[in-house]
């Protein structure tokens, strides 16, 4: 592997991004990100817990002049699995202090790899109105990549506003749920490391988690609107490259998602009553794709986000819900 180049080298300290590969069909690399000092390294999203990526990771740190042994803490934007768990090995191997958002707890507490993959959202695609897809998920099996992952609470919980001390470099923590319910971004000087809450060119889904809050919509939005309010930096995101800005990005990301709440409230006016019946009838991805070409995982979050609109639309006064039935149905207050 090549020495990784720095996105920023300042006295005393270094930021590089360490692109890691994923064992998974359709996301391929997460970026890791590394903030190297005389103290040592604070890594953030170390990825997979898997040889390959682990193999990748040491190499990037040798470039740079460390071992793992010289990692001190590591913190991580969620608990995915593709940014948490081999920083919960490497917390168990090394002794390094592991850092997480305070409201990921609800879905470590509530992770049994015995009740299934999605077993939460099963019953919401019942209600949603797409009971095939719901048997679909519920006979999805754990593939060999992701049995017997590591995944425990951290050694600390973060909080909106903490001040990490990453060997004389000040790291702010800024709460973005939406997401998940803990996500978590973290300030650099002119830089944010924005997770999966903020990407180049996709909208992250919205509540895909164990244990998601009653509104992750509206908590989503709202983390946009704090990048309109902080300082604009250079986003250090998941996935991608890193020559977007968090001030654009978080505008787009909002301007998407009030055209799409425009949307699915003209889908309901217009007979789609249900999540599902509605998610019929949008495309997805850059692709345009209709919602049966996606594979079964695809489909689930696109109901799911379209359900999380329908519930902001309710929320908000725009429409109603009838839970009478085993299927929620909406229209037009």
């Amino acid at each position: 592997m090549p020495p990784v180049a720095p996105l920023l080298v300042a006295p005393g300290y270094s930021v590089v991004r360490i692109p890691l590969p994923l064992p998974l069909p359709d996301l391929k690399v997460v970026n890791a990100y590394a903030i190297g000092t005389q103290d040592g390294v604070t890594v953030i999203d170390p990825g997979w817990a898997s040889t390959e990526s682990e193999a990748v990771l040491v190499a990037a740190l040798a470039s740079m002049g460390y071992t793992p042994s010289d990692v001190r803490r590591i913190l991580v934007t969620h608990a995915h699995w593709d940014h948490y768990t081999q920083a919960v090995k490497w917390r168990d191997e090394l002794g390094a202090e592991l850092l997480l958002g305070a409201e990921e707890r609800h879905t470590i507490e509530a992770f049994d790899a015995r009740a299934g993959i999605h077993p939460n959202q099963v019953p919401v695609l019942i209600r949603a109105g797409a009971p095939a897809l719901a048997r679909a998920v519920a006979a999805l099996q754990w593939e060999p990549y992701e049995r017997d992952m590591p995944f425990a609470a951290p050694d600390r919980w973060l909080r909106d506003g903490d001040v990490i001390d990453a060997g004389g470099v000040s790291i702010t923590v800024h709460a973005t749920p939406g997401h998940t319910r803990g996500h978590m971004a973290y300030q650099i000087a002119d830089m944010a490391v924005t997770g999966d809450h903020l990407l180049p060119r996709i909208t992250p889904s919205i509540g895909f988690e164990r244990a998601p809050e009653r509104l992750p919509l509206r908590s989503f939005l709202r983390s946009l609107q704090l990048f309109l309010h902080l300082p604009d930096a250079r986003m250090l995101p998941a996935h991608g490259e890193t020559d977007r800005y968090t001030r654009l990005r978080a505008q787009e990301l909002l301007d998407h998602h009030q055209s799409r709440l425009a949307i699915v409230t003209d889908l309901v006016v217009a007979g789609s009553s249900t999540a599902y019946a509605a998610a019929r009838q949008i495309r997805w991805t850059r692709h345009d794709r209709t919602l049966t070409e996606l594979p079964t995982i695809h489909q689930m979050v696109a109901v799911l986000e379209v359900q999380a609109h329908l519930e902001l639309l309710v929320d908000t006064g725009v429409l109603g819900a009838d839970e009478s039935a085993e299927v929620t149905t909406y229209a037009l207050r």
